[in-house]
């Protein structure tokens, strides 16, 4: 960061003050940083890896020749229309502030409750994907079986060490989701070449043949081809749409960029930079990757009934050992590395909504450590309460789905809802007294109202899929989790909650931000 001088310093510091918030947090994040903290909650060796059945066993090669650049569309669309409001307002828990700006202390908070949710849960399933990941892979050396305490004890772990290094300061975690950048970039290209070397062809046609494989029996843990469906019997048409679930939940996480505003160099600029840079590098090499997997399967139909095994199954079909367990342990790096980047994302938007008195116990999970730099309570309670859900979700099913599964896609679902507020909010209040100037990221007004209406269709799309069998309860839980919002809005939060500072509050902040910033030795 030897370009950072005093004076981005000056300015990145007056830009937040501007804001009424003071410089708790430590400015060590470079660009290269707040991109790769996105790009490694993006990992494309999680959700790529860790879902491919929902295109081998829906639509075949399709789902990934063509469905994958069309899901990662509707991804980018989101950041791009996101990034334009990040370069104007970089704070952290960036949705949270733009759903306030832009519209009001309802919608601000509506905004925080949706991304708070969607990433607390969210790091608990990239952490299960990481499990069942590593019992896949190693299991075997281990003896494992997988059981809820074997899993609790397995996510108590790992989830507490990406919180311990997440407590130990920006730089530590900078430095390690910098160097999860470079591995995913390397294991990615190191997997697309292993795969390309063991395909028994370069049968290129088969990336763009759809192949209906919904309603097919999976092979059992037995053999035998006993197993439910990846998905129930529906069309051509309706099979690739679900199969654009795959690319849409993998290429999501990069709010993670504006989440880590206030620890960013020149955040007006880099924030939207890392936050564009990292859908559309993870679109190209997961692209690369997974045709590379499609080109090596053995064959495409026996390929679909292995279910949620297909990696593995085609990895132990044409990969020799020891080249198969150094990519795994690479893999495995990386998705561990994926949620210490989630930890740190989920982290600031509690900190960021506490601070606005947005949480109970608002006051400790605003607290910034003065020897780490970081909120250290905020980093602990969101990492607890990922463990806690999987614990209490993994206990209760409905039906034959399991209520973890059913959440999981309801709070992707609000995920992209908590981007899509202040993107709609922002289409509206663009040239306003509410928002009035871009920020220096400027794509010009005409585009950016083009994404943000694309954003809106988007959303619509994500809703319609993410609700679909096996996961039709999460349309019942979507809309009951509203009517909830609603209750607790209206008979609590309406009258408590004062929203970020706006307007003559901000003035009024100055003698806090001083004693603020203060406390925490920022000069």
């Amino acid at each position: 960061m030897s370009d950072y001088s005093e004076l981005d310093k000056k300015q990145d510091v007056q830009i937040l003050h501007s804001m009424g918030y003071a410089q708790e947090l430590e400015r060590r994040m470079s660009s290269f940083s707040n991109f790769a903290v996105s790009f490694s909650i993006i990992c494309i060796l999680s959700g790529g890896i860790n879902s491919l059945a929902q295109a081998t066993s829906g639509a075949g090669g399709a789902a990934i020749g063509i469905g994958w650049p069309v899901g990662c569309f509707i991804s980018l669309v989101f950041a791009v229309a996101m990034a334009q409001i990040s370069s104007a307002y970089p704070t952290a828990g960036g949705l949270y502030h733009w759903g306030s700006i832009l519209g009001n202390r309802f919608t601000g908070w509506l905004t925080a409750w949706f991304n708070l949710l969607g990433l607390v849960t969210v790091l608990g399933a990239i952490n299960v994907g990481t499990y069942y990941f590593f019992v896949g892979a190693f299991g075997g050396y281990f003896n494992m079986t997988d059981t809820t305490l074997v899993r609790i004890v397995f996510l108590v772990v790992i989830t507490g060490l990406q919180a311990l290094v997440n407590h130990m300061g920006i730089g530590l975690t900078a430095k390690l989701t910098d160097f999860s950048g470079y591995l995913i970039f390397a294991t990615s290209v190191a997997l697309a070449v292993v795969c390309l070397v063991a395909a028994p062809s370069y049968d290129l046609a088969r990336l763009f043949t759809f192949t209906n494989y919904s309603g097919l029996a999976t092979v059992a843990a037995d053999g035998s081809a006993t197993g439910a469906p990846v998905w129930p019997q529906v069309s051509t048409f309706w099979v690739f749409a679900l199969g654009l679930l795959l690319p849409i939940y993998t290429i999501t996480g990069y709010d993670a960029s504006a989440h880590t505003s206030e620890e960013t160099v020149k955040a007006a600029h880099s924030v939207p930079r890392g936050m564009v840079a990292s859908v559309l590098w993870s679109a190209l090499f997961g692209y690369i990757m997974l045709c590379s997997f499609v080109l090596m399967l053995p064959n495409m139909d026996d390929a679909a009934k292995q279910g949620w095994n297909v990696f593995f199954w085609a990895m132990d079909a044409r990969v020799n050992p020891v080249v198969k367990d150094i990519l795994y342990l690479l893999i495995f790096i990386s998705q561990w590395l994926c949620g210490l980047a989630t930890v740190t994302s989920v982290s600031r938007m509690i900190f960021a909504f506490s601070r606005d008195g947005g949480l109970p116990a608002s006051k400790a999970l605003s607290r910034v450590s003065p020897k780490y730099r970081t909120p250290v309570a905020a980093i602990w309670t969101g990492s607890v309460l990922s463990v806690l859900f999987v614990w209490g979700s993994s206990l209760v099913s409905i039906g034959d789905t399991p209520v973890y599964t059913i959440v999981v896609s309801c709070t992707v679902i609000f995920l992209f809802f908590s981007f899509a507020i202040p993107i709609t909010l922002g289409l509206f209040a663009w040239g306003t007294a509410k928002w009035d100037k871009m920020g220096p990221w400027n794509l010009g007004e005409g585009l950016f109202k083009l994404f943000a209406v694309l954003s809106i269709i988007a959303m619509i799309i994500i809703f319609v899929l993410g609700i679909q069998p096996p996961n039709d309860w999460a349309g019942i839980i979507t809309v009951g989790f509203l009517v909830l919002t609603g209750i607790v809005w209206f008979g609590f939060e309406r009258r408590r909650f004062k929203g970020p500072p706006i307007g003559d509050a901000i003035a009024k902040r100055k003698a806090e931000i001083a004693a603020a910033e203060a406390a925490v030795g920022e000069n």
